[in-house]
């Protein structure tokens, strides 16, 4: 324990970056996956296309390699930000396809009738998509939404292998300082992850039974 409270300082800053990491690419995720799931139900064949290729390309390959591309590949191609950056670029893309997938069941869970009876006072397929299906359908899916959340939390744990100083790499530092309390640092870098990891849960817990209510 002396370790832990030695190294504190070292530790929130560790846990700081982690925030930073999970704040940032989970409002990109947000973003990004909402615009991935209107592309996915569009009447545009091109852009259902586009999204249901970049859908299944991200769900179905390793993070470390989403992660690798964006911090190795990406400053061939002529963007030059730090690591951080890339890392958040990288967890947002990756992120964001489930992110969608959770929308996109949402949306599929909305009544016909709701989009027909749109169509039938003029609206355009925007505004009904704006207006009346997207707040019903994320409505619906906060809970698994959350979820995505909680595991883009552990996710960023991966950006620590591409110079991203947050808590494992952080908790690494400290091991090799005192390596006679390596489970207790790994025992301390567990329980600031569960700072945020059980909060998001509770919050998806309460959400699932107010939305059953709903129901």
């Amino acid at each position: 324990m002396d370790a832990i409270i030695e190294n504190l300082p070292i530790f929130l800053g560790g846990f700081w970056k982690t925030l930073q990491l999970l704040f940032l690419s989970g409002i990109g995720a947000l973003v990004l996956g909402t615009v991935i799931a209107a592309m996915r139900i569009s009447p545009v064949a091109a852009l259902r296309g586009f999204a249901t290729v970049y859908t299944e390309i991200l769900r179905n390959i390793p993070l470390t390699l989403v992660l690798f591309f964006c911090a190795f590949m990406l400053p061939y191609l002529g963007a030059a930000p730090e690591y951080f950056t890339f890392a958040v670029i990288g967890l947002t893309a990756y992120t964001s396809p489930f992110i969608a997938e959770a929308i996109r069941s949402g949306i599929n869970g909305v009544a016909l009738g709701q989009a027909e009876a749109a169509r039938a006072i003029g609206l355009t397929f925007g505004q009904t998509l704006r207006l009346i299906i997207m707040p019903q359908g994320i409505r619906m899916v906060i809970p698994p939404l959350l979820n995505v959340i909680i595991a883009l939390t552990k996710n960023t744990s991966v950006a620590s292998a591409f110079f991203v100083v947050e808590l494992i790499a952080t908790s690494r530092q400290i091991i090799n300082l005192r390596g006679d309390a390596t489970i207790a640092i790994l025992l301390g870098v567990a329980f600031f992850y569960l700072l945020i990891t059980v909060p998001l849960g509770l919050v998806a817990a309460h959400l699932e039974r107010k939305v059953a209510v709903f129901r």
